[in-house]
């Protein structure tokens, strides 16, 4: 649980959750932001998670891509990490297939029974090109920041 209330209180800009209509929790994404890289910023993928009945409807890509979007809107990241199960087929479809993940190298046994993980990366580029359009079209109007959230006060 501290773990879970560390990533709340260090990066709230960067967890999400999904609801139904009823606004019932049916999924989530868990992201933070490694502190050992201030000269290569990037964010890191702790958890994400899709209740059963609601998977394949693309609401992991979207979690998935709000997290990145608001890794690079808040911390400049240039790429942001994961580790899955190398067992995990649907997972890993879904990161290199929809989110253009690219498996960086096999973390043998990476977990507490043994499996190895594979360690992949996501270029975030395209969030940073996306974020320059909108500054710019946001800065004709006369707005400083590209969103409505608060999380950029920082810069």
């Amino acid at each position: 649980m501290k773990y879970y209330l560390y990533h709340a209180l260090s990066w709230p800009q960067l967890s999400y959750v999904a609801e139904d209509e009823k606004g019932r929790i049916v999924g989530y994404v868990l992201a933070k932001m490694e502190e050992d890289c201030e000269d290569n910023p990037h964010g890191h993928i702790t958890s994400l998670a899709v209740k059963r009945s609601h998977r394949r409807l693309g609401i992991a890509q979207k979690l998935m891509n709000q997290a990145s979007r608001a890794m690079v809107e808040c911390f400049g990241a240039k790429y942001v990490s994961l580790h899955v199960r190398r067992s995990n087929r649907a997972a890993l479809n879904l990161y290199t297939s929809s989110l253009q993940f690219e498996v960086s190298e096999v973390e043998p046994k990476y977990y507490a029974d043994g499996e190895d993980a594979y360690a992949m990366k996501r270029d975030l580029s395209s969030f940073h090109i996306e974020k320059s359009t909108a500054k710019e079209k946001m800065n004709k109007d006369g707005n400083t920041h590209t969103h409505t959230g608060r999380c950029c006060d920082r810069s």
